[in-house]
């Protein structure tokens, strides 16, 4: 088989990825698909939504599922954005995960009727190998989540770049892929901090704040490169370990 990449950052690169394209591929390492990594590790189904509002809110009594509140206002034993606490949480089926990034963009990909996975560096490899599994030729497209800036702009997030590159590195490894010149540089920026990933992770702009607001344990978390072995996978709605 022999894979096509390319790479594309945010919602509206999310837009430009057509029905010709045979799977998807979110990255939001700080903290959307590390979230969903640790929750498909556990085996818990995961319905992403844009926001904490009441659609949110009835989507979890409808599917009898716990709702993740915003990181600053989970208290102890609370589920937030935050891998972290889900892997803490004692009990946990369903959860309803909002987030104006990665929820965003695996919604518009959805809508276009592209399968979609989600990818960060602990499942990486995970993620590598299911993509080899479909067989055929596939066409790949790897989706960078990157940030928002107050006017809503997008704020191209290196920790995705490494996210990015991490996946198209582990296909790399395997053979026979065709990679854009934007794949191949992601590739190439995720082999760059390899092997210093924990230090570059905490002292990334995101990282940085998330370390200023307390959190520096949400980027431990996402920094467990190829610790994850499940591969969440978008279906009705939610996503679920393949």
């Amino acid at each position: 088989m022999s894979l096509s990449v390319r790479l594309e950052w945010g919602p509206v690169g999310a837009a430009a990825v057509t029905a010709g394209c045979d799977v998807a591929v979110v990255v939001d390492v700080l903290s959307f698909t590390t979230c969903l990594s640790v929750a498909a590790d556990r085996g818990v189904e995961v319905w992403p939504w844009a926001r904490v509002d009441d659609h949110a809110r009835e989507l979890a009594r409808s599917r009898d599922a716990v709702l993740a509140v915003r990181r600053a206002e989970a208290g102890p034993g609370q589920v937030s954005l935050s891998p972290a606490t889900i892997r803490a949480a004692p009990v946990l089926r369903r959860l309803v995960l909002p987030s104006p990034n990665g929820s965003t963009i695996s919604a518009t990909l959805a809508e276009r009727g592209v399968p979609v996975v989600g990818a960060s560096l602990r499942n990486r490899v995970a993620v590598a190998r299911w993509l080899r599994a479909l067989g055929g030729d596939p066409v790949v497209a790897v989706v960078a989540a990157g940030e928002r800036r107050s006017d809503g702009s997008l704020r191209p997030a290196v920790e995705d770049l490494w996210g990015a590159g991490a996946v198209i590195s582990g296909l790399v490894a395997g053979g026979d892929v065709t990679l854009t010149p934007e794949a191949r540089s992601a590739a190439a920026a995720f082999d760059d901090v390899e092997g210093d990933l924990p230090a570059a992770l905490h002292a990334c702009a995101s990282g940085r704040e998330l370390d200023d607001l307390g959190f520096p344990h949400y980027v431990d978390v996402a920094a467990e490169i190829d610790l994850g072995t499940a591969v969440p996978v978008l279906r009705a709605g939610a996503f679920a370990a393949n």
